[in-house]
Parts: C-alpha cells; structure tokens; sequence
C-alpha cells in the first residue's frame, strides 16, 4: 500500500520494481535509476529486475531499418503492461518511435554527450587509418557516414559488448570500431577513445546519449517518484528528436541522425538522411521555441522528405531484407 513520507504531503508506492536489460550498461543506467529514486524517497524499497529481450539474441545485420517492433524492449514493455515492473529504463534511441498504449516517457534524465567515438588501434584518428581500414559498427547510420568520409574504408558488421569489440581490436580483427561516446563512458572506458566525431558533421542517433524512464500511463503514484528525475530540456530535446524520427517512420537501424542545442530558450536541429546505397544524402536544419519541440522535429524531417529524401526512403524500402534472429547476444543498440 502507499506509504506516507515524513519528508512532505506526497504519498507514494513503499516500493518500485525497474525493469531492465542486463548488459552492463543497461544495468548501469538502471542503477543510476535507483540511486536517484533512493536519494529522493529514502523510504521506498527499489529493486532491479533484469529481462532477457528478443534484441539479446538477434543475428548479425539482422534488424531492418524499419524495424518498429520494439526488439530491445517488448519484453520489458510488455512486463510493465502487466504490472510486473513498475518503471522501465532504457537508452533512448531504443525505444520504438510510436509508443505502445498504455505506456509513456514519464521522465527523461540529464542528457550525457550524445556524440559517436572512435576505439582504434594505436589510439589512431579517423583520418590516420589506412586505406582500407576494416571498421566495426552494428549501425546502419555510422555505417553511411564512415563511407561518405572515406569510400575506401572497409566497414563490416560487430556485435557484442564494449570489451568485446574492442577485444576483436587487439585480436586484429578490426582497425577501429565506432561506439556512442556517452555508453562508453558510462562503463568506465573512455580512455580508449581515440576521437569524438562533432555533432555536425558525424550525426548522432535520435535520442542518443539519453536515458529515458517508461511508465504507465496515469499511474499517478509512479509519477510522484518519477518527477524529481525529469531534466526538462533534455526531455525537449528527445521529444524534437523522437518526432523526427517518427516522421520518417524509422526504427532503430533506420540511417538518419539528427543533432539538437538549446540556447536562450529556442532549440536548434539539424538531421540527415542517407540513402543505403551510393554516397547520397539529404540534410536540413531548423530553428524554433521550445514549445514548439515535437512539431520542430516534424517539420525537419519533412523539410528532408521534400528535399530528396522520400526517394531515399523509397529506395531502402525496396531494399529491406528480412529481420533474422540467432541466440548470438547483443549489446543492442545503444552503442
């Protein structure tokens, strides 16, 4: 039953249940999740509660770049659904473009840096590499950028978590592989990176570098909890991001970036489109008021619809291969 705090008029669940993956970073994020609920509501029992996803054991390039299905999270979407857990935490840019009925972002943390980075071997930069260099990312859309920097690089698909493929480095299966600068860091191996690429020339994916708690809809004790977490202009911002990935109907693998700032109260974006085969690309920035987040995201994605990028769409939807799934673990897509 609900607890009363001495600490104001509020009350509360006297204990929450966060559903999570169990990678390592997941589990971090989770973590960070119930440190901050226990520094908030000291009496409320928090406990972690790790759920194995179908995006665990997915096959090499197995996911599509429609794929909306929620693969790094349905299971745990679906165990909040039922009660099971009483808040989900997940990187961002795993979370399906069109929410489920019945769940909700109920809060968004304080955004790290949301850039990609570079592990190579000899702390090498982008631009060092040899021609030829084999590079290792399990994203479509760093996958497109790589090659629009250089044609000539070699970039094949990586799985596994961070130690993993920094291991498939030394082992000398990889010269470099590209990972999100905010997972790494997280996990404590930000001293193996050898560049972070700008925001505006290496496009980060929407909602990348946030953490980002589900919840039910109008469950109100769940929402006294959650709302001394909430970090309002990262919500903006990921609010901006997710409505334009949602424009381009786009799910986790689909090659778009998009990269947002907040100054003095109006919210900046720039996104790109790039298309899956050949060097073409769409790009287009927008400038508005906070308020008007989710509609600035809308408006940027059409801008690159009108711009070229519906033929883009076009062609990688004639090119979709099928999602596969093999028992081969994943990080997902978070880095």
């Amino acid at each position: 039953p609900p607890v009363a705090l001495s600490s104001g008029p509020r009350r509360v669940k006297s204990s929450i249940r966060i559903g999570t993956r169990g990678s390592q970073l997941a589990l971090y994020q989770a973590e960070l999740v119930k440190t901050r609920i226990s520094q908030d509501f000291p009496l409320v029992t928090v406990e972690i509660v790790k759920i194995k996803t179908s995006g665990d054991m997915i096959r090499r390039g197995g996911t599509a770049p429609f794929e909306t299905k929620r693969i790094y999270t349905r299971e745990i979407e679906d165990a909040l659904l039922k009660s099971e857990i009483d808040l989900a935490v997940h990187s961002a840019k795993d979370l399906a473009a069109i929410m489920p009925d019945g769940l909700k972002i109920g809060a968004v943390l304080e955004r790290e840096d949301p850039r990609d980075c570079l592990v190579s071997r000899d702390k090498k930069k982008l631009s060092e590499l040899p021609l030829g260099a084999r590079i290792g990312t399990s994203s479509l859309r760093r996958k497109m950028q790589l090659l629009r920097w250089n044609a000539e690089l070699i970039v094949e698909e990586i799985h596994g978590n961070v130690d993993t493929r920094i291991r498939k480095i030394d082992d000398g299966e990889f010269d470099a592989v590209v990972l999100a600068y905010a997972g790494i860091k997280r996990i404590g191996f930000g001293n193996c990176v050898s560049e972070i690429f700008p925001e505006d020339t290496f496009y980060p994916a929407p909602g990348q570098g946030v953490i980002a708690v589900q919840s039910r809809v109008n469950d109100q004790e769940v929402d006294e909890i959650l709302e001394p977490l909430h970090h309002a202009l990262s919500g903006k911002r990921l609010d901006c991001e997710r409505a334009f990935l949602r424009r381009l109907e786009g799910g986790c693998q689909l090659p778009c970036g998009v990269t947002t700032a907040v100054h003095n109260g109006r919210i900046t974006a720039r996104g790109a489109l790039f298309a899956t085969e050949g060097h073409e690309w769409v790009e287009q920035r927008i400038e508005g008021t906070l308020d008007q987040a989710a509609h600035l995201g809308e408006n940027l994605a059409n801008l690159i619809l009108a711009n070229g990028g519906r033929v883009i769409l076009e062609k990688i939807k004639q090119n979709v291969r099928p999602t596969l799934r093999h028992p081969e673990r994943s990080e997902g897509s978070q880095l």
